[in-house]
């Protein structure tokens, strides 16, 4: 799903980041505390972990980078935590999830195809009027992200794709981008948010919910 050596990335100097999209559980409405939830992407488990301090006892976090996933189980014992062999394929049943998180995982994954097929995946596991969101980084308007998209365009062939300097390619998107791979979905909420990267860095996000058709 992502370019030569990212996996590696999220397995070595990845492994110490932190990520702060905030979760917002009233965008979760009707759900039982017994809802099936998939942290999709869930790194060191921040995610996961607030839905269960949330009262969700049924919360499974997912993710490729055995590394992400050891510093999740450590710091969050208990926690259901699988690693993806295959990504973006999930081992879940057809329709036999309620909601699924998507939290700075799109800018992971630079390649349009790529983030198609993960959407589709997720659509998959989701039952009829399951609720999807998702959480990313827009495309920003300030002079070192325009030279890094630049490069970044010149390198990959498309524009927002950069190379962060420590080995990790990352995207940042336009809103019609991401309402665009919600293809099928109702939009039930957007908002924009400033959010800190990996790094450190305030940017601009946008918060997406979306519920599936039936």
């Amino acid at each position: 799903m992502t370019p030569d050596g990212q996996l590696a990335y999220w397995s070595s100097t990845g492994v110490a980041k932190s990520f702060t999209h905030p979760l917002d559980v009233a965008w979760l409405p009707g759900l039982p505390g017994t809802a099936r939830i998939v942290d999709y992407g869930c790194g060191y488990g921040r995610v996961t972990g607030l839905l269960r301090e949330h009262g969700f006892t049924a919360v499974e976090g997912v993710d490729p980078s055995p590394g992400l996933l050891a510093r999740a189980r450590r710091t969050h014992p208990g926690l259901a935590f699988t690693l993806l062999a295959d990504p973006p394929h999930l081992p879940f049943p057809d329709g036999g999830v309620d909601a699924v998180l998507v939290f700075a995982v799109l800018t992971c994954i630079p390649a349009d195809d790529d983030q198609r097929r993960l959407l589709a995946e997720l659509t998959r596991v989701l039952r009829p009027r399951g609720l999807l969101y998702v959480s990313d980084v827009l495309l920003q308007t300030d002079a070192r992200n325009q030279d890094r998209y630049r490069r970044g365009a010149e390198r990959y062939g498309t524009h927002g794709v950069f190379d962060v300097g420590d080995g990790a390619v990352c995207r940042h998107h336009s809103p019609e981008h991401l309402r665009g791979l919600l293809t099928g979905y109702e939009l039930v909420a957007e908002r924009e948010l400033t959010v800190e990267t990996m790094n450190g860095n305030p940017v601009g996000a946008l918060q997406l919910l979306a519920r599936k058709g039936r």
